[in-house]
């Protein structure tokens, strides 16, 4: 498939024989609970993608950043969702750094660490509650004195297990009485934090999606940042780049699951030539979608015009790949479909990207809103 060889060049030249070193494991292998990959990942240099260059990074841009992704989620899905929840913090945080207010020295510090180390940061924004709003967390940071106190779980945490450092959104009262968000830099071996079993699911088991445990979990205050929303239900900064990045990503890696089927039928010659051509111009629509919006952003469109663009691309997506994937999958036939495990795993993992906020219904109001004239609001 032309435009996923492609994406395929754009890792190599980041992260030199990353994929290879991924594609001689077993699919089953490199999906399974407990896989290598990523700390393959780790040893390519894959923690500092987006990180500038004057930090060590790679720098890479908006366009070859979900190229970069759409190649992992054809190699490992599992390692794509996993890392996309690292680099969008990471894009979030160095968004951020720019103003000299918005982040601490300690927190400087710890972004400055990212592609020297090889840190990998976990996001904790879910919480294992049904259609949440993410912008709304139920754990809340307890003030203390030097710093706040935390209690609770963030569940599906991706890469709980391999994590160094762990953001996690926050509720924190201020001193008018209202709540308001905060992002929290915990480093993975502080005292009270735990991982314990959560994901059951047999596809993205790669992932580490687990329950993170928080519990007296003494955070100092100069590892917390506070959002600076112009109302509290509009985005800040802080979430606005979270929000883009993040949805961004997340498509580009499932475009790239869903790329690896299409190729299969392509070069098995499967069905007529219309179909196939059918079925690559599904797929290629939603690498166009994805590209599009990273193009937008890397040409200067921010704020709620981002957030609403990825969104517009996210949905569109995801109905051309559920689409691509069926036909996919029958035209391959049903031999393929019981004799190859391969071909199950990447159909089933495609489906997930459904289940990431913020939901179709969930957005529905704000966006429709924000297409009418009025401020972008989500929830």
């Amino acid at each position: 498939m032309r435009s996923l060889k492609a994406a395929r060049e754009v890792c190599e030249k980041f992260h030199p024989g990353l994929l290879a070193e991924l594609e001689a494991l077993p699919r089953a292998e490199r999906e399974a609970a407990g896989s290598p990959v990523v700390e393959i990942y780790r040893r390519h240099g894959g923690p500092g993608l987006l990180v500038p260059a004057e930090h060590g990074g790679h720098a890479a841009g908006p366009l070859a950043a979900v190229r970069v992704q759409r190649a992992l989620g054809a190699a490992s899905p599992s390692l794509g969702v996993a890392t996309v929840m690292h680099h969008f913090t990471v894009a979030m945080l160095f968004s951020l750094a720019g103003t000299a207010e918005r982040l601490t020295p300690a927190q400087r510090k710890v972004l400055g660490a990212v592609a020297g180390d090889g840190l990998l940061l976990a996001s904790g924004w879910a919480e294992g509650r049904t259609e949440q709003n993410i912008l709304a967390p139920a754990v809340v940071a307890e003030r203390v004195p030097g710093g706040y106190r935390v209690n609770g779980t963030k569940k599906p945490c991706s890469l709980s297990r391999s994590m160094d450092v762990l953001t996690a959104s926050v509720a924190v009262t201020d001193p008018d009485g209202r709540t308001s968000l905060a992002l929290l830099l915990i480093p993975a071996g502080s005292p009270g934090i735990s991982v314990e079993p959560f994901w059951r699911a047999p596809v993205l088991a790669a992932a580490q999606s687990e329950t993170v445990r928080l519990a007296d979990v003494d955070v100092p205050e100069d590892l917390v940042i506070r959002s600076t929303p112009e109302d509290h239900d509009r985005l800040d900064d802080l979430q606005t780049a979270g929000f883009t990045w993040f949805e961004l990503l997340t498509t580009a890696c499932y475009t790239g699951a869903a790329s690896a089927l299409v190729e299969r039928v392509l070069t098995a010659g499967r069905g007529t030539a219309a179909e196939r051509a059918e079925l690559a111009v599904r797929a290629e629509a939603a690498v166009a979608l994805v590209e599009g919006a990273a193009r937008a952003i890397a040409g200067g469109v921010s704020g709620d015009e981002a957030v609403a663009a990825v969104l517009v691309a996210r949905y569109q997506v995801q109905d051309l790949l559920g689409r691509a994937v069926d036909q996919a999958v029958e035209m391959l036939g049903g031999i393929a479909f019981i004799g190859s495990p391969d071909v199950v795993q990447l159909a089933a993992s495609v489906r997930a990207l459904a289940f990431h906020p913020p939901s179709r219904s969930s957005a529905a109001a704000g966006l429709a809103g924000y297409f009418a004239g009025e401020p972008l609001r989500l929830s």
